[in-house]
């Protein structure tokens, strides 16, 4: 098969589209031909060798996809339209997928669409529904609310009845976030978004906090917090590290958690596939939640896509696809 590659980490220029090993698979793993996939933080880490993949995952980028199956395990049969979280191996022809984690796309997506939801929407669910608990009615705080995860954070939280204070740097960012689905927004350049919080919700706080920026949002995401909020850290886009002051912890009974969805034990992401197909899946047919695509690129411009979404002037995913009928929709094979 074909598949970009790289030998050394460093820049995008290092990516290559050459030819791979096809997969191997393992028992209850899927063989999925690839007709698009997205681009990731976690790919642009990997190709500067700051995030190396688990051990026993394929060292090729790529943490998503969307296809179609050349075989059969469980209720995915051959030639099913599937979309799937992967540990790595997205950016090449032919992909291995746990059965479990295979999600059927909707008829009315096509593959490059189906391409930009697994990795936003599952890290987007877990983060929200799974670690912080979000409730209807509660708020949620989503910084970087025009990004991949942010977009579907929104979305989700919204089609859970809370009320969303979304962050972004542009006022164009900030629009999309209201389409989305947020309540208000905060322009992170020119205001502080824990005081903006704090009058938006008469002093109460946010509830849920999703952050991707890190050390520098760290005393601001504390002072926004509710009593009982739960901060859910995914990102460190900011830096880690920093003076660290615990007292809003323990005053407000704060909790907070860190994850990864790559790391995540097998048998907890297909758990978490299943719950986030009940709760989406026929709010992804009705239109009610969507994809947020800024871009399609050919698979073999992979390096062009890499240093686009490293200028942080994405609204929503970055889509690589692999044929020139990647938009069409149910049916094709």
């Amino acid at each position: 098969m074909r598949a970009i590659v790289f030998e050394n980490p460093g820049g995008p220029e290092v990516l290559r589209w050459a030819d791979a090993p096809n997969p191997q698979l393992s028992e209850g793993e899927l063989l999925v031909r690839v007709r698009a996939t997205a681009v990731n933080r976690a790919d642009v880490l990997q190709r500067r060798g700051a995030y190396p993949p688990p051990a026993g995952a394929s060292p090729i980028l790529g943490l998503e996809l969307a296809g179609q199956a050349l075989t059969a395990s469980g209720a995915i049969q051959v030639g099913d339209r599937v979309m799937a979280v992967v540990t790595g191996g997205g950016y090449a022809e032919l992909a291995a997928v746990p059965a479990g984690m295979a999600m059927p796309i909707p008829a009315t997506l096509s593959f490059a669409q189906a391409a930009a939801i697994p990795e936003a929407f599952l890290t987007a669910f877990l983060n929200l529904f799974t670690l912080g608990q979000l409730k209807a009615a509660e708020v949620a705080l989503i910084h970087a609310g025009a990004s991949g995860v942010g977009s579907a954070a929104i979305q989700l939280a919204h089609a859970a009845g809370a009320t969303v204070i979304a962050t972004a740097g542009s006022d164009a960012k900030l629009a999309r976030c209201r389409e989305l689905g947020a309540a208000h927004t905060v322009n992170y350049r020119t205001e502080s978004f824990a005081e903006r919080v704090r009058e938006l919700t008469s002093g109460g706080g946010a509830h849920v906090i999703l952050d991707f920026v890190g050390a520098p949002y760290w005393d601001g995401n504390l002072a926004a917090a509710a009593v009982g909020g739960r901060l859910l850290l995914i990102g460190f886009l900011g830096g880690a590290r920093g003076q660290l002051d615990l007292g809003p912890i323990l005053a407000k009974s704060l909790s907070v958690s860190g994850t990864t969805l790559r790391r995540t034990p097998l048998a907890q992401k297909i758990a978490l596939t299943h719950a986030f197909v009940e709760f989406a899946m026929p709010r992804l047919v009705a239109g009610e939640l969507q994809p947020v695509i800024d871009r399609t690129l050919p698979l073999r411009d992979a390096a062009e896509a890499h240093r686009y979404l490293e200028t942080n002037a994405n609204i929503g995913k970055v889509v690589l696809t692999l044929d020139e009928d990647m938009d069409k929709g149910e049916g094709e094979i």
